[in-house]
């Protein structure tokens, strides 16, 4: 996020895209609910779902999915054409040249046209960009349903030209801001769990990167980046045999969940460490019992940056460890040295972090009291960073990278009419390791469903509660359906926390070139009643 969660409060306008935040940050969504009732913000909602915020939306647009980068052009077309942009901003902080390219593009998507490949209406569309683009202090808050298509770096680039093209970054309350999924998946992107990236998004391909990062550690792996994890599963069996899988349940929450199984019936070894034996566990040779949350120490870096203590409450049950502690006690079996990864406590870690990441500089363990620390934070005397590019972009000046709208990789056929998405839901987490476990949460919703259209319903012979069987060219789950609105014609909505019917069964495993994410949020389905 470049900006912070309270931010959301003071914002003029406040544009939600791809993001189904009721359900999946309920806690932000009270934010936006309060900045609109209480301070009188103007709220967009762009998702192809009549998701919780739509009903107290200025502006609701159902874009058709995967047709995210034609609505974004369609609202700076009007943006540029109804003089809406902040060319003061523009001239000072924007290479000239990328603002000429995105003119171009621009000129090419229309309301008209950005309406017949979107389904929104071109009315709606100029109403969107004139709200967005006449506010003073206007903030986008997104999330997977941006990033989980082919296409996701493209709409990623999107949204910052509409930030940068009004003058929208680098000021409070404003600014382009993902909502992460997972509690710690910001911390664990900052450290280091990316495949081309050492902690601090310090480039493997770097010699001065390597070599600070050995006066540390010893000697480092090669100069080459790692694979993704859908890259690791395609090879499994072939450049890769074996497999260490932490707090990952691939089996439910890869796409296309048939090959995965296939692939790690390849491997010569897998072992996974987690809190429960997931499926995916259940493949394992060896499984790694680690601890929960509440039974260790640590941090976790959230959705705003913000570093913040995590503090043992109870003993870790049976022979249960931290995973730190079991990484640990792998890396010194490897290493075959007794006094290697000898981390005594994981406040210790935390200090070696701000040794080696310039923008963890600052945040030693005993600097992490009360609300923790937003990086960067550079050193002991910083108090962290509640927005970023105050002053300026890293880069030195910002560039546009204008867009031209892609197709999904999968679109509905004669055989498979109707378009699939999945997401969460607001009882259940990921694949339900841990909430298909709670009697609270299962009471309210412990059945794999389907939303289908009302029209779409009928010309099936499908009602509510009918069992359907759902088949995509990859796999087939049987389920319950729920005739309902949220979802418009043509799109039916799947949950993926259901192991006994699971939604990725049905994804395919196209990727975006850039990003490698899979296409979970697209892909063509059928649907018969049982």
């Amino acid at each position: 996020m470049t900006n912070s969660i309270d931010e959301i409060l003071e914002a003029d306008v406040i544009f939600i895209i791809g993001s189904n935040t009721n359900e999946q940050h309920p806690l932000i969504a009270r934010r936006v609910i309060r900045a609109v009732r209480e301070h009188g913000a103007r709220l967009i909602v762009a998702d192809p779902r009549a998701i919780g915020l739509a009903g107290l939306a200025q502006v609701f647009v159902r874009q058709k999915p995967g047709t995210d980068v034609a609505l974004l052009n369609g609202m700076m077309h009007v943006i540029l054409r109804d003089g809406l942009a902040d060319e003061a901003f523009i001239a000072e902080r924007i290479e000239p040249e990328s603002y000429a390219a995105l003119k171009a593009t621009m000129a090419n998507y229309p309301p008209e046209r950005a309406a017949e490949i979107t389904g929104v209406p071109a009315d709606d569309i100029r109403r969107a960009a004139r709200l967005y683009g006449q506010a003073d202090k206007a903030t986008i808050l997104y999330a997977m349903g941006i990033t989980q298509h082919t296409t996701g770096t493209d709409n990623v680039h999107s949204l910052a030209n509409l930030a940068m093209l009004t003058g929208n970054v680098g000021r409070e309350s404003t600014g382009v801001n993902p909502l992460r999924g997972q509690n710690n998946v910001q911390g664990a992107s900052d450290v280091g769990a990316l495949p081309n990236f050492y902690p601090g998004y310090q480039r493997v391909t770097d010699e001065q990167v390597r070599t600070r990062f050995s006066q540390v550690w010893g000697p480092v792996p090669g100069a080459s980046a790692g694979l993704t994890i859908t890259e690791m599963t395609d090879a499994a069996g072939g450049g890769i045999r074996g497999m260490y899988i932490m707090a990952e349940n691939s089996l439910l929450s890869d796409p296309d969940v048939n090959h995965v199984r296939t692939a790690f019936e390849r491997l010569d070894f897998l072992a996974v460490q987690d809190i429960f034996l997931t499926e995916t566990a259940q493949m394992a040779d060896v499984v790694l019992p680690g601890a929960s949350f509440a039974e260790k120490d640590g941090t976790f870096t959230n959705t705003e940056r913000r570093v913040q203590r995590v503090r043992k409450a109870v003993e870790p049950v049976g022979e249960a460890l931290a995973d730190w502690e079991i990484i640990c006690r792998v890396g010194r079996r490897l290493a075959g040295q007794a006094d290697t990864w000898a981390y005594g406590h994981p406040g210790e870690v935390t200090d070696e972090i701000a040794a080696v990441t310039p923008m963890y500089g600052g945040i030693t363990h005993n600097r992490l009291e009360g609300k923790g620390l937003q990086w960067p934070c550079p050193d002991t005397s910083h108090a962290g960073t509640p927005y970023l590019h105050k002053d300026g972009f890293a880069r030195g000046k910002g560039r546009f990278v204008p867009s031209e709208y892609q197709p999904p990789a999968e679109v509905p056929d004669n055989d498979y009419p109707l378009l699939l998405t999945t997401g969460r839901v607001l009882f259940h987490y990921h694949t339900g390791t841990m909430t298909r476990r709670s009697p609270t949460l299962t009471d309210q919703v412990n059945e794999a469903f389907i939303e289908i259209h009302p029209e779409n319903a009928a010309r099936l012979g499908v009602a509510a509660g009918d069992r359907v069987s759902v088949a995509s060219r990859r796999g087939r789950i049987e389920l319950a359906a729920r005739v309902t609105e949220m979802v418009p014609p043509g799109v039916v909505f799947i949950p993926f926390h259901f192991a006994e019917a699971p939604a990725n069964a049905l994804t395919h495993g196209a990727l975006d070139p850039a990003a490698k994410i899979p296409e979970y949020k697209v892909c063509a389905v059928r649907v018969t009643r049982v």
